[in-house]
């Protein structure tokens, strides 16, 4: 069993369960290492098993394959990612969600910015995973880094920031792509407006979209210098949504005054 696992169950892990837990948090360590110095086709059974001193098929008690191993640390790569964020909005007043959406979304690029690697191996091209390896584990880890900002996006729809556009703009596939990608990311219910899951994917593409410009590179023979691209964007899609728009500067400067 998991450590989650045991916690829900009521009990201890026993001295076995350690172990095992002490030992594949080791092979993620080692795996993550790997990854960021090669890529994710650098990560092996072997290679983990060398540095470990232990055989390939010994790793086998742990982890199905290395798809399944991929699956679990981008797992943790997610949860990661999304303490950074939670952490970043509860740093700001509850009742200020304005600034919680800008500090929350600030430290979304910060991450990837210090963890080009990882998000990478998160948020680039996906490849066919190996039979029996679940996405399961990767898929929640993503889902709970998401809440944080559905959280805050429905709290703009429940004060009615924003006017939400013609529903019949939205087309039959349009709307059955969007439930998808809602159901996907945990985002409201079938009640929940089409057109409300709408304006989150377009802002979510927009933003999301800088990022990975910047991080995997795609301007650097134009732009240095990615940052006030992404904050005239920020500020564009905030204005749309009825979100009080502060530069770096000034949310750094109040933060530092309330720290005082």
């Amino acid at each position: 069993m998991t450590k989650p696992q045991l916690e829900e169950a009521g009990r201890a892990p026993s001295r076995r369960e350690r172990v095992r837990e002490a030992t594949l948090a080791e092979i993620k360590s080692i795996a993550r290492r790997h990854l960021v110095g090669q890529g994710a086709s650098g990560v092996s059974l072997r290679a983990i098993a060398r540095e470990m001193g232990m055989t390939a098929p010994g790793l086998y008690r742990y982890v199905s394959g290395i798809d399944s191993l991929l699956v679990l640390i981008t797992a943790d790569m997610f949860d990661e990612l999304g303490a950074a964020v939670a952490a970043a909005d509860a740093s700001v007043p509850a009742r200020d969600t304005d600034r919680r959406i800008l500090t929350s979304l600030r430290a979304f690029r910060r991450w990837a910015l210090e963890h080009p690697a990882e998000f990478a191996a998160m948020f680039g091209p996906r490849t066919r995973l190996e039979p029996g390896a679940d996405p399961g584990p990767a898929v929640e880890a993503a889902r709970r880094f998401g809440a944080t900002f559905f959280t805050l996006f429905e709290q703009l729809i429940r004060e009615e920031r924003f006017e939400l556009p013609d529903g019949r703009a939205v087309g039959a596939d349009l709307e059955r792509e969007l439930r998808a990608f809602a159901r996907m990311c945990g985002f409201g219910d079938e009640d929940t407006p089409v057109e409300a899951v709408m304006v989150l994917t377009s802002c979510w593409v927009r933003l999301y979209g800088v990022v990975c410009m910047e991080i995997f590179q795609h301007l650097d023979f134009v732009m240095r210098d990615m940052e006030p691209l992404f904050e005239s964007e920020l500020q564009n899609v905030l204005t749309g949504l009825g979100v009080r728009y502060e530069s770096p500067q000034s949310s750094s400067t109040v933060t530092m005054g309330k720290s005082e």
